[in-house]
Formats: structure tokens, sequence, C-alpha cells
């Protein structure tokens, strides 16, 4: 039960990912690692840590434009989503 609550909040959760302009490989696993098209990874992420929602961010050769999202509930991945959806909106129109 626990394991298809999962995957359905992985698979909700990447949907609206996508809308949002985040490009990322298939995931069958319990994160996403999502990059957006425009907005560095970087500054999404310090972004979302001083609203207290916390990704991982390795500032390495080759991943350092990705997010690792691990799937948490659905109330979690909501707010994450929320947060995310007021954030790339205003950040893009600077990449206008």
């Amino acid at each position: 039960m626990t394991i298809e609550k999962i995957i359905q909040t992985r698979e909700k959760s990447k949907k609206e990912l996508k809308k949002l302009g985040f490009v990322f490989p298939d995931s069958k696993a319990n994160f996403i690692f999502a990059s957006h098209e425009k907005i560095p990874a970087e500054q999404i992420f310090e972004a979302l840590r001083e609203a207290d929602i916390y990704v991982r961010y390795w500032k390495k050769p080759r991943i350092s434009n990705f997010l690792r999202i691990t799937v948490g509930t659905e109330e979690q991945m909501d707010r994450l989503l929320d947060f995310l959806r007021e954030y790339v909106e205003s950040a893009t129109a600077q990449y206008k």
C-alpha cells in the first residue's frame, strides 16, 4: 500500500513539474532528479531552503543544474509544488 502511494504521488508530481518547465529522466524511484529549462538549480535550491523546503543539490560537474527531489507525502509535495508555481512564474519573468 505504501509503495502504491509513493508511485501515485511521484507520478502526479512529475506531471506538475513538467507543466512548470522542469525536465528529468523518467524515475521509478522515490525521488525525481529535475532541472528547470530556464532557472538555475542552485537558485531554486536557495529559494526553497529559505522557505524551509528541503531538496538535495550538489555543486558538482554534470549534476550542478539538477535538484534531487525526494517524493514525500502528498501534503509535502503539494507544498513544494505550490511554492514552485509562484517562484517559477516570478523567476522566469526575469529570463524573458
